[in-house]
């Protein structure tokens, strides 16, 4: 009975091992290479309540090159802000996805979305708690003019204008 029993755990040992050897992990396709093509260093000047601040974008792609990692640093109402975003490609639901946090929540951000190649526009949407702590909609457009300019606005709830919108401008 001990042989046949460590017999079966060896088979189902070999079983999972060859199971693991044969999953080979994913590849970047051409959906992170539109990423990546944001990595650098960008300035960023940010627009909302009428007021304008500065501050700094770091993109890099990280996690064997399918994630874009970034840090945003500046000021938002007087105050530093800092946030911290990772996107990616889903191929599974044949979306981009992301998440967002920060130093004004404590709750992440996760949204999903599509690319349009002909507008060069990535457009996410999710849910993320409102000041009101309820659940509100948001729709997040990041146009890319040039490979040195990209305009982000950022939409809450059923709202027509943006309720703030950043200019990425690339340092050289």
């Amino acid at each position: 009975m001990k042989n046949l029993l460590s017999s079966a755990l060896v088979i189902a040992g070999l079983l999972l091992a060859s199971t693991a050897k044969a999953q080979e992990p994913p590849k970047p396709g051409p959906e992170h290479a539109m990423l990546k093509k944001q990595e650098g260093t960008w300035d960023t000047v940010m627009k909302t309540g009428g007021m304008e601040s500065k501050g700094t974008a770091v993109y890099k792609m990280d996690l064997g090159g399918l994630w874009l990692t970034s840090t945003f640093d500046g000021e938002l109402f007087g105050s530093k802000f800092t946030g911290k975003g990772f996107d990616s490609y889903d191929p599974a639901k044949k979306k981009f996805v992301g998440v967002w946090i920060d130093s004004m929540s404590t709750s992440p951000m996760t949204m999903e979305g599509t690319y349009d190649k002909e507008k060069k526009t990535l457009t996410m949407s999710g849910e993320h708690p409102g000041t009101d702590g309820k659940p509100t909609k948001f729709k997040a457009v990041s146009e890319m003019k040039d490979d040195d300019n990209t305009f982000f606005s950022m939409f809450l709830g059923d709202g027509k204008a943006p309720a703030f919108t950043i200019h990425y401008k690339r340092k050289k």
